[in-house]
């Protein structure tokens, strides 16, 4: 609803109706734990990426009433964004491992960490964005590819093996264009690209062993952030980061 709104579409009352309705509810609802963004079948847990989407869901909110004059309260709203932005970087944050962590308490890390940045939480540059990357890079990154999180049974009760994420992938080659490294962007990219098929389009995973497409295919949301990373490497002010303002 941001996004339709910076780009000009009318606003509609009923629509934001609805917006405050949800962000009522969240307003209660994101102290608690959840499954997150991968819908893992262990406990539920506190996901920072699901606490950080908290957080845009609420700064989203300030900007309706300080931009576009829409009616809410605002001075709540910043609260509890103040109040999310606080609990992640305290509980979300391990000092051990310079890095975001997948879930509060634990030192694993999580691609989904990765969108801190993509969606205006802390700017790319931020040293504790710089240990995160490094350490997805070290824990999973496999043969050139991302993969979602290191599968552990009392997390998400699945076996291990599944392939590489391209979507997870494309996250990272952001990150490296915003954090300067242009040319490892540049490669990541073109590495994504080489498993298109003969029409340009991409699965949901990569099996990095046997080369070869797995999950849903064609799947959307990689070809969104397929999308959205080439418009990244390809003019200054992409969609990464315009994303945040």
């Amino acid at each position: 609803m941001h996004v339709a709104r910076r780009h000009g579409i009318p606003s509609d009352l009923h629509a934001w109706a609805v917006e405050r309705a949800l962000l009522g509810h969240l307003g209660e609802a994101w102290r608690d734990p959840d499954h997150g963004i991968w819908e893992v079948r262990g406990p539920r847990r506190h996901f920072t990426h699901s606490k950080v989407m908290v957080w845009v869901a609420f700064d989203r909110a300030v900007k309706a009433v300080e931009r576009y004059r829409l009616p809410g309260p605002v001075d709540r709203w910043r609260a509890l964004r103040d109040e999310v932005h606080e609990v992640v970087c305290r509980d979300g944050f391990s000092a051990k491992r310079n890095s975001f962590t997948q879930y509060f308490g634990t030192d694993e890390v999580d691609a989904s960490l990765l969108l801190i940045p993509l969606v205006g939480f802390l700017p790319a540059g931020d040293p504790r964005m710089f240990g995160t990357v490094a350490a997805i890079e070290r824990d999973l990154l496999h043969n050139g590819f991302l993969r979602r999180y290191c599968p552990h049974e009392e997390v998400d009760g699945l076996p291990a093996g599944e392939g590489a994420f391209l979507a997870c992938t494309f996250w990272l080659a952001d990150n490296y264009q915003l954090q300067g490294r242009h040319d490892d962007a540049v490669r990541l990219f073109e590495r994504l690209v080489g498993v298109a098929n003969d029409v340009g389009l991409i699965s949901e995973e990569y099996d990095t062993v046997g080369r070869r497409a797995l999950g849903n295919f064609p799947q959307a949301f990689s070809q969104v952030m397929l999308i959205n990373t080439a418009r990244n490497l390809a003019r200054r002010h992409g969609p990464a980061e315009r994303r945040h303002d």
